[in-house]
Parts: structure tokens; C-alpha cells; sequence
């Protein structure tokens, strides 16, 4: 089939990829992500922010500053040394970051007085003053506290999704929403760990905001689903794994749009963040969204649907109606296409025997004759 002939099929609903019918090998592809992304995980770990370990963060003007002399006024201002210190933003947006562990008032005094007497930061207007060198400190409690609500907020979230599903949708639906999220979830948190990324607070926003985008795709996919095989085991046409196949593709369209269009404004996001204004915040949030939203629309199409029928094959009635979908295609069940049917045979026509036909005259009755 060309290629033409399966996106014109995708276009238009008819189905052209089997999805399904592949599930081993989304299975196969998701379990070797997870194992890559748990052992990321566990060997790596993450590098958390302040607001969850707790420490002290320092930032002014870049200008022509160098991360290595910052760091090396700092550590000596301060006795301590920094963890990163990393220049963020283009332009005259750019801003030096100094994150380090929890320091007092003392040290953060010390540290902002020797960098305005090293290198002069001035405001927008031009002046320069030591008000331009901000700080910022989050305690170790504060830090424990976040992450507990963090993760009260993922398990309240995930048993939303399951009651909510299994109410409105079906029990298996619910479940294989909830094993498609567990996926996101571990691919989004691994690749963080390998790469290194920053986990903060608006990471874990991002996070939550982006499964709940990959539930939308699931859950109207899984809508399809439920229209499609309303009824199925009266008939032998399709088995469930065919008609949730046709769901997939007759919304798979929808889902690579979504996530196209919502691409778009995330990129610009990160280019205004990152690229013009060098806010850690709108990076933070930007970029596990990017991911995610990737990461949501593979989960959607290729991992919600097929478990949801490997769980329904499982039950005694697909299992039954499968097998009738089986029996009724084998041919040794049907008649030949090429047999022509038995005609019929003949009824003998009934017939009337008369002991006597009247012989015409020739003549015909006529009124007054």
C-alpha cells in the first residue's frame, strides 16, 4: 500500500495502520524505555531544585561575567562552594544563577557585598547599586513538605482518573488508562534523571498538566472504542480487537493534530523563556510539556488502546465471541464461493382435465337477437 493510500485512509477514518494486531511490539519498545528510564532513575537520580531540598540561590545581571570567576568571588565571600552556577537568557536579558546549600544572612551578605564590589552590576536605568544581586532561600522542612504534597497530589490524581474512568467508560478502560500513565509518568521522570534536567516546582505542574493532556487523548479514543463495540457479541463480523483497531484509526488524526498544535505554542514558549528573557520558571514548566506531550500522544495511540485489548481478550466473553469470529471465517464452516446453490426442484404444474370442450358456432349473442 502506498503511502498516499494509508495517510488518505487515516485522513479520512477507513484505517490503514493495525495498530493493535502490533501491540507486542509497542509492548516490547515501552518495556525497554521503562527499564532504560528506571535505571536513569535509581543511578542517577535527580537534580532537584531548592524547593524541594532546600539551599540558597543567588542571580544578577550576566553582563560579561564568566561562571568561573563568579564562582571562585563566591566561594571565597562565602567559604562555601556553589553546587552550579549557569548564565541563563540572550542578550542584556542574560542572568547569572548561583545555587548553593542553605547559607545565613551573614554569608549571603557577604557574598552579595564582594560581587558588587568585584564587578559593578547596574539596573535598566544604568546605575549601579547591589539591589540588582536578588536571593532567594527555601529551608530543608519547607523542601520535605513539597515533595510529600507532590506526591499526595500524584496519587490523588491517579485515583481520580481511575474512579472517573471506571464510572463513565469500563473497569478495563480504567485500568489500562491508569497503566498507559504509569508509563508517561516513568519516561517523563527518566529522562529528567538522565539528562539532568532541574526538577522544580513548576516541573511538577508541567508534569501533572501533561498527563492529564495524555488522559484527554485516552479517554477519547476510548470513547471510540466503547461506540465501535456497542454490541459486538451479536455478530461475527469483527472481533473487539478489530473494531478498537478502526477506533484508533479513526481518531489518530485528531491526536497527531492535538499534539502538533499544542507543540507549537510550547516551543515558542521556551524560546521566549529560555532563548529572550531567561526565566527558570517558563523553562521549567515548557519543557516537560514538550516532552510530555510527545511522550502522551505514543502512550494514547499505541499503549492505552491494545492493553485495553489484551485485558478484554482475557474475559470469557470476548474469548467466546473471538472464537466465533474464528469459526464463522473458516471455510470448512461455510459453503464454497464457487458452488452454485441447488436449484430447486420443479412442483408439477396443476392441471384441470375437462370431459368435454363445447364447440364454437362462430356466432356471438347480441342484445334483441
Amino acid at each position: 500500500m502506498s503511502n498516499t493510500g494509508v495517510l488518505n485512509k487515516l485522513y479520512t477514518g477507513e484505517g490503514g495502520l493495525d495498530f493493535v494486531g502490533r501491540r507486542r511490539t509497542w509492548y516490547s519498545i515501552a518495556a525497554g524505555v521503562i527499564v532504560v528510564c528506571i535505571l536513569a532513575i535509581a543511578l542517577r537520580g535527580f537534580t532537584l531544585g531548592i524547593d524541594f531540598v532546600g539551599g540558597t540561590k543567588m542571580n544578577l545581571p550576566a553582563s560579561d561575567l564568566t561562571t568561573s570567576e563568579v564562582s571562585q568571588t563566591f566561594t571565597d565571600a562565602t567559604g562555601v562552594t556553589p553546587e552550579s552556577v549557569q548564565i541563563v537568557g540572550s542578550g542584556d536579558s542574560r542572568i547569572l544563577e548561583i545555587s548553593s546549600v542553605r547559607l545565613s544572612e551573614e554569608q549571603i551578605d557577604a557574598a552579595r557585598s564582594a560581587m558588587y564590589d568585584a564587578y559593578k552590576p547596574v539596573d535598566a536605568a544604568g546605575t549601579q547599586t547591589p539591589d540588582v544581586i536578588g536571593d532567594s532561600t527555601v529551608s530543608e522542612s519547607w523542601g520535605s513538605t513539597i515533595t510529600n504534597r507532590m506526591i499526595i497530589s500524584m496519587l490523588v490524581f491517579l485515583g481520580a482518573v481511575f474512579v472517573y474512568i471506571a464510572v463513565r467508560l469500563q473497569r478495563e478502560m480504567a485500568v489500562a488508562a491508569i497503566a498507559a500513565l504509569l508509563v508517561d509518568l516513568i519516561a517523563i521522570s527518566g529522562i529528567y534523571a538522565l539528562v539532568g534536567f532541574e526538577v522544580t516546582p513548576a516541573t511538577v505542574i508541567g508534569l501533572l498538566t501533561v498527563l492529564a493532556f495524555s488522559l484527554y487523548d485516552t479517554v477519547i479514543v476510548f470513547d471510540k472504542v466503547r461506540e465501535n463495540t456497542a454490541g459486538y457479541l451479536g455478530n461475527t463480523r469483527r472481533t473487539y480487537a478489530e473494531h478498537a483497531n478502526l477506533a484508533i484509526n479513526q481518531t489518530v488524526m485528531r491526536s497527531i493534530s492535538t499534539t502538533v498544535i499544542s507543540a507549537l505554542p510550547i516551543l515558542a514558549l521556551m524560546i521566549v523563556a529560555v532563548w529572550l528573557m531567561g526565566v527558570g520558571t517558563l523553562k521549567d514548566l515548557a519543557l516537560v510539556q514538550l516532552i510530555g506531550v510527545i511522550e502522551g500522544t505514543f502512550s494514547s495511540v499505541f499503549l492505552a488502546t491494545p492493553i485495553l485489548v489484551s485485558l478484554k481478550n482475557r474475559t470469557k466473553e470476548t474469548k467466546a465471541h473471538n472464537e466465533k469470529v474464528a469459526a464463522f471465517r473458516d471455510p470448512e464452516h461455510r459453503a464454497p464461493a464457487d458452488e452454485e446453490p441447488e436449484e430447486p426442484k420443479e412442483q408439477p404444474k396443476r392441471r384441470v382435465d375437462s370431459t368435454q370442450t363445447p364447440r364454437s358456432t362462430g356466432a356471438s349473442w347480441r342484445p334483441n337477437r
